[in-house]
């Protein structure tokens, strides 16, 4: 047991699961439950009162969005671990997150196994994941990328290779799918293609070589 417990904040939109939060880190000798909120601005008021060293913050909240309160905790102390937390696991959200400062994804529901495993791998490695935003991370990294395509299109190549629609590669990228069809047509060119068949045949024969060298 440490000689001190590391102090921790709560902020989760339900309030009826704070109760359920508060009995986790009864649970943990090692750690202090200092406070919970529904909301970032009520966290950031208590915050010179509440002094955590570990904040963990649910992405949608009654006012400011999780990851966008994260500079906002930053700025009461820049050193301070942050472990988000949502039923999200989107990877482009993930990242985010992490581009935004976090220290930690986790996905619902915070178990007590699962919230005990992450604020130790905080503690000792200053990062924490589930399980299953770990194979996020490992998939998305298996992705096929290709030198010759911008950015959106290693994207949309990433989807259509997946089995997505046209209007499902929209609704992922937030565009039109007349938008996801002009990207469409300059793969098909640049492949030398005519049609899906065509090109998902020659991408997973580009692929094969590729992983040749």
């Amino acid at each position: 047991m440490k000689n001190t417990k590391t102090r921790i904040i709560i902020l989760e939109r339900d309030s009826s699961m704070h109760i359920v939060y508060k009995n986790h880190f009864d649970a943990l000798e090692d750690y202090e439950l200092v406070g919970s909120y529904t909301s970032a601005n009520l966290a950031l008021k208590d915050f010179k009162h509440t002094r955590p060293q570990i904040v963990l913050s649910e992405i949608d909240l009654d006012d400011v969005n999780g990851i966008d309160a994260i500079k906002l905790f930053r700025k009461k102390n820049w050193g301070i671990n942050i472990i988000m937390f949502s039923e999200i696991n989107d990877f482009e959200v993930i990242k985010k997150a992490f581009k935004k400062g976090a220290n930690g994804y986790l996905t619902k529901p915070l178990t007590l196994d699962k919230l005990e495993h992450a604020l130790s791998s905080i503690e000792k490695e200053g990062a924490a994941m589930s399980n299953d935003i770990v194979k996020k991370f490992i998939s998305n990294f298996h992705k096929r990328t290709f030198a010759f395509f911008s950015e959106r299109e290693n994207q949309i190549v990433d989807f259509l290779c997946q089995g997505a629609t046209y209007k499902m590669i929209a609704e992922k990228l937030f565009v039109t799918p007349s938008a996801v069809n002009f990207h469409i047509q300059n793969i098909y060119l640049k492949l030398d293609v005519n049609s899906k068949s065509e090109a998902l045949t020659k991408l997973e024969r580009l692929q094969n070589q590729l992983e040749e060298y």
